[in-house]
């Protein structure tokens, strides 16, 4: 059987922290930022993690 490929776009968007679970940026930041305010932008900055239901999910896309 050939390899199972991972996909890119999914590699170039989560990382793994220490303890293992995924880390993601924050939906709703890339454009129309107009409407939105600056607190909603500001909390919209830096990174969460991947919920615990969706991780095994992503793991497959990145492990392939």
């Amino acid at each position: 059987m050939p390899k199972m490929k991972s996909n890119s776009g999914a590699k170039k968007r989560f990382t793994t922290t220490g303890t293992g679970r995924l880390r993601r940026k924050n939906a709703f930041k890339s454009h129309i930022l107009t409407k939105k305010s600056p607190k909603r932008k500001r909390n919209l900055r830096g990174t969460t993690l991947v919920d615990p239901v969706d991780e095994p999910r992503m793991r497959k896309m990145i492990n392939g």
